[in-house]
Formats: C-alpha cells, structure tokens, sequence
C-alpha cells in the first residue's frame, strides 16, 4: 500500500478537488481573476510543439536533484534527465519513488505531465496529457492531471498561502495531499490520514 502511495505521489513531481474537462474552474461565488489555466484545454488532446520551451522553470514545481525520505525513513532520491519526445514535445524526465514522469512547460510556464516511462505516453492508447501545475496556482481550481483510459487522475488547489500552495490529488483510489513551496518545489506528501509518503530533506540530512 505504501509504495502505492509513493508512486501515486510522484505522480505530481508525481503530479484534487472538482474535475474540469476544458477550463479550470473555482467553486466560490465569487470567482478569483483569471489566471492561465481558465483559457487551457486540460488535459490536451493536440499539444502543439511550438506552444513549449525547453526548460521547465516554474517556480512552484522545481525540478533540481534531491533527496525525499518516506514513511518508514527510507530516503529515496529525485533525479532529472533529458526525456523522450512526446506526442511531438521535449519532455524532461523526473525519477522518485521508482516511477519515471515525463513533463514539459509551456510559454507562459504552466507545467504538463506528458507520461509515465512503462505505463502511459500521451498520443498512445487514448493518453493525454494534463496538467502538473499551473504557472499561477488559484484557490479553488481543479484540473486534470492527464487522462489515461480507465484511471482517475486530478489535482485541487486546496491551501493557497504566501509562498506555499496545497494540492489534493487523486490517482484511482490514492488521495494525497502535496504541499509546495515557491523557489523549492515539492516539499510534502501525506495521505488523507496524515501520514508521511514523502518528506523533502534538507542538504546534509
């Protein structure tokens, strides 16, 4: 169950409140400014290439090397490499928790999860690709993570704070909530109970 856990939240490095099919959406009467994601197609059927860059530098989903450590201690390290072309588009590829995504960034920074290495690609199988994180979290939008036949994969903006944002996320019966800090990335991962998937470490521990 725990290593379930893990790789459900990889999802969200990896990668949920209502889902939205073509826009994201907020749940209050009265609606934050728009942001990006209101005028995204998520999960994307067509990405276009020309619609990405080749880095991801989004402040809020920080791809460098570190080390996480688990429930029971255990540390597991994130690596970063060069990824595959995807349905067209240069992808970066993120190892943690023993699942390898595949993510691109679009031209106004928001984040895409393009596949997972020996599961799902977006273009392949019905695949598509969704969203990872916006360039501009907004409390309250819900959004796909991708679509992948016969698998439940979203995300929420649950906590929205000075410098730290809080995702739901959902992947098939997994619920995870994932805590992110600007300039640092994904800090946090606990289930629905509170326990610990994956915790960051500082340098040195």
């Amino acid at each position: 169950m725990r290593g379930r856990a893990v790789r459900a939240a990889a999802a969200a490095v990896v990668v949920a409140m209502a889902v939205v099919g073509v826009t994201g959406c907020s749940s209050f009467s009265d609606p934050a400014p728009s942001t990006g994601v209101d005028e995204l197609v998520v999960p994307t059927p067509s990405p276009d290439p020309d619609d990405f860059v080749g880095v991801i530098d989004n402040p809020w989903f920080v791809l460098d090397e570190a080390a996480y450590a688990d429930g029971d201690g255990t540390l597991v390290e994130r690596t970063v490499a060069e990824g595959p072309e995807v349905a067209g588009v240069a992808t970066t590829a993120v190892t943690l928790g023993g699942a390898t995504d595949l993510y691109a960034q679009d031209g106004s920074g928001n984040v895409w999860w393009f596949g997972r290495e020996g599961e799902w690609r977006a273009g392949l199988d019905g695949a598509e690709a969704g969203l990872a994180m916006p360039a501009e979290p907004r409390l309250g939008d819900g959004f796909r993570r991708a679509e992948v036949p016969d698998e439940d994969l979203r995300a929420t903006v649950v906590e929205l704070e000075g410098s730290s944002v809080l995702l739901e996320s959902v992947a098939g019966s997994e619920v995870t909530t994932e805590r992110y800090t600007r300039g640092f990335g994904l800090e946090l991962v606990e289930t629905e109970a509170g326990e610990v998937v994956l915790v960051r470490q500082a340098e040195g521990e």
